[in-house]
């Protein structure tokens, strides 16, 4: 089942045997007059503007990776320099390309196409959704994730996931709660910058990774010889970084930087993704959710202090700059003025 049938269609009904859904309670808007789509179904906000130039340090870092990577292979094989990175940047079409984000959902995010029954449940919630944002709901794939977590996802260009858990248990207007959150971060542009800059930044990431391998290979045997061997190498390591960075004009200090920065984009992006949830008219629905994952998560993190004692720590102060994610009390703030 590739796509969702026409959302002015009468919405489908469970098989014989097959139980109904928990709490039918959404108010289906749609159903009374035409259907109106937006004429711009798709643009990019300020946060995905964001996220898109924080990229952009990374991809260069890339791009500088590609062209000395190119340089040995023009001179090996007479492969054109400019050929391997121009594919590259092209590669990143692939975003947008459907079969493409068929192979990511499945064996990259673990998803599996809606049953017929699961699809009856799921379909109708989604075309109110799609009905009450005037987004034409057949421009996206709805997929399952098998787990026993409430969750929801948004992925690549058109793919939106929920967990057969949210499936099962949540009302159909807490489904549609989650389902208008992801369509927020589609139609905001969240999803495919986000995955564009990652794409983007592989080949320098990549080539850290190596940097690092080495370094610590070349430190570890040093070391076995004598300390005035592993000093000159320290010194040599130390002196052919701050090359680097007056040739690079300081772009290398700027990526010690961005995950920071991106983070804090991030979690701009989930509150716009609740604000278009809060709009479509799901503010109440998404706060009932919210409490009650942050409940969940109060007695996650009490049951961990328990089983390790008192001296368990709490999240670092680093670590909470780099979550994607804004903390609970926030997003149930930033919902306030919709209730």
């Amino acid at each position: 089942m590739s796509q969702a049938s026409d959302p002015q269609q009468p919405e489908e009904t469970p098989p014989p045997g097959q139980s109904k859904p928990p709490t039918d309670d959404l108010d289906y808007r749609h159903r009374t007059g035409r259907l109106h789509l937006s004429a711009h179904q798709r643009g990019i906000d300020a946060t995905a503007f964001g996220q898109l130039v924080l990229r952009l340090p990374s991809t260069l870092m890339s791009l500088l990776v590609l062209l000395l990577m190119s340089g040995g292979l023009d001179a090996w094989l007479g492969v054109p320099f400019w050929i391997p990175p121009l594919i590259w940047l092209a590669s990143g079409a692939l975003v947008f390309h459907r079969p493409t984000e068929d192979f990511l959902a499945r064996h990259l995010l673990r998803l599996q196409r809606p049953l017929p029954e699961e699809y009856a449940r799921l379909a109708p919630v989604w075309r109110e959704v799609t009905a009450r944002a005037g987004i034409d709901s057949r421009a996206y794939e709805l997929w399952i994730e098998d787990s026993e977590d409430l969750n929801a996802y948004a992925a690549a260009g058109h793919i939106v996931g929920v967990t057969r858990f949210a499936l099962e248990h949540l009302p159909s207007s807490q489904l549609a709660a989650i389902l208008a959150h992801e369509l927020g971060h589609h139609t905001g542009g969240h999803v495919w910058t986000s995955l564009l800059g990652e794409w983007y930044a592989l080949p320098g990431r990549l080539a850290w990774r190596v940097i690092r391998y080495l370094v610590a290979l070349a430190l570890d045997q040093a070391s076995r010889y004598s300390w005035l061997v592993t000093t000159l190498l320290i010194f040599g390591i130390g002196l052919l970084t701050i090359t680097t960075i007056q040739k690079l004009y300081g772009l290398p200090l700027i990526l010690l930087a961005t995950p920071y920065l991106i983070a804090a984009v991030g979690r701009r992006a989930e509150l716009r993704a609740d604000q278009h949830a809060a709009v479509l008219g799901f503010a109440r629905e998404l706060a009932v959710l919210l409490e009650a994952m942050h409940q969940a998560e109060r007695e996650t993190r009490h049951a961990a202090k328990a089983a390790a004692g008192h001296d368990h720590p709490d999240l670092g102060f680093l670590a909470r700059l780099l979550s994607t994610h804004p903390d609970y009390p926030t997003r149930l703030h930033r919902l306030r003025p919709y209730l």
